[in-house]
């Protein structure tokens, strides 16, 4: 049911006149009447007042099945820099019903998970700002140090707080329990490469390889190497990965990781721009936005630029996507490496 319409109806059913919700709404009679002809959509911040006015949810004025409301979540996630908590109530409020009436769905959960993690994120964006609001003001300030470190994902020094024990644990059960879930392997992998814990990284990378039979055992086999200090046995798994898979993008993208990590941003750029080129359209931009890191990193700011205006125009070209958070944290990058 268009919105219109079913403005209409909510209406009739309340007993209210047009000029009744006008007036509450703080709107003209006229605009009423053109929301309820298709003419015209009320503003989007009415949206809210319009639900309460008449006891439904937002998604009920448009009368969206559940699949369609998943996906405006999801899209919301992508497009929103700042969730409204109103939505966010309401949003998690179905999520959570839809989970219990659908055990065998995962789905939900994983939009709730995602929801959360974006109202983490602008948290942890707020918690920097005013830390370094504080820093400002006393640069002696520990605490607000602490906590900008923290918040940015930065390096803390105490082993103790940055270990990755709970998570590994995690995994260690979810793949006891799941032994065929190859990325649950990939995933505990990292943790344990990145706590040093390279002895039990080999065994477990032992057994995923009966379940993979991909590049990905030859790099993370060259990923243990590499933190066990053995740079060039790294070098050589991963040459010939490259020869094994000569046209996997990820390949390239993941030397390109490996290279940028040691600082060799020149060789790094060289692998992203190979992963870039080989991969099929609709193209993911994560080799663009690391050329633009990396250029930046070795003092090429016009080479971050040209890499994320390549990104902007790739966004609007294969994924037509031109508005929203996804291109616009693009641009302001754009906008802080111009003003260098």
């Amino acid at each position: 049911m268009e919105l219109g319409n079913q403005i209409k109806a909510l209406r009739l059913q309340r007993g209210v006149t047009q000029e009744a919700l006008a007036q509450h709404l703080n709107v003209s009679p006229q605009a009423v009447s053109k929301w309820e002809r298709g003419a015209a959509l009320p503003d989007v911040q009415l949206l809210p007042a319009l639900s309460a006015y008449f006891g439904v949810t937002i998604d009920a004025l448009f009368a969206l099945s559940d699949d369609t409301r998943m996906e405006r979540i999801q899209n919301m996630l992508w497009d929103e820099r700042v969730l409204d908590r109103a939505v966010v109530e309401t949003d998690r409020a179905f999520l959570l019903e839809k989970a219990r009436r659908e055990p065998d769905n995962g789905r939900p959960h994983a939009l709730l998970a995602g929801m959360e993690d974006h109202l983490s994120d602008e948290h942890r964006e707020r918690a920097a700002e005013y830390a370094r609001e504080s820093l400002a003001r006393d640069p002696m300030c520990k605490d607000a140090h602490d906590t900008l470190v923290h918040a940015m994902g930065g390096k803390l020094a105490d082993w103790c707080s940055t270990n990755h024990r709970e998570l590994i644990r995690w995994y260690e059960g979810f793949l006891e329990a799941n032994p065929g879930c190859r990325s649950g392997y990939l995933w505990l992998l990292d943790q344990l490469i990145d706590d040093g814990r390279l002895d039990e990284a080999r065994a477990w990378l032992e057994r995923m390889e009966p379940v993979d039979g991909t590049y990905r055992t030859p790099l993370y086999r060259g990923h243990i190497a590499w933190a066990g200090g053995s740079h060039d046995g790294a070098m050589a798994v991963w040459e010939q990965m490259c020869r094994d898979w000569p046209d996997e993008w990820c390949v390239w993208l993941s030397i390109g990781d490996a290279m940028a990590r040691t600082g060799q941003y020149g060789r790094a750029k060289d692998y992203y721009r190979r992963a870039f080129d080989l991969q099929p359209p609709p193209k993911f931009v994560d080799s663009l936005e690391s050329i633009a890191q990396v250029c930046e990193l070795d003092g090429d700011i016009p080479g971050a630029v040209a890499a994320l205006e390549e990104e902007v125009a790739l966004l609007a070209e294969q994924w037509d996507v031109r508005t929203g958070e996804t291109v616009d944290k693009v641009r302001r990058e754009i906008a802080r490496l111009k003003a260098l």
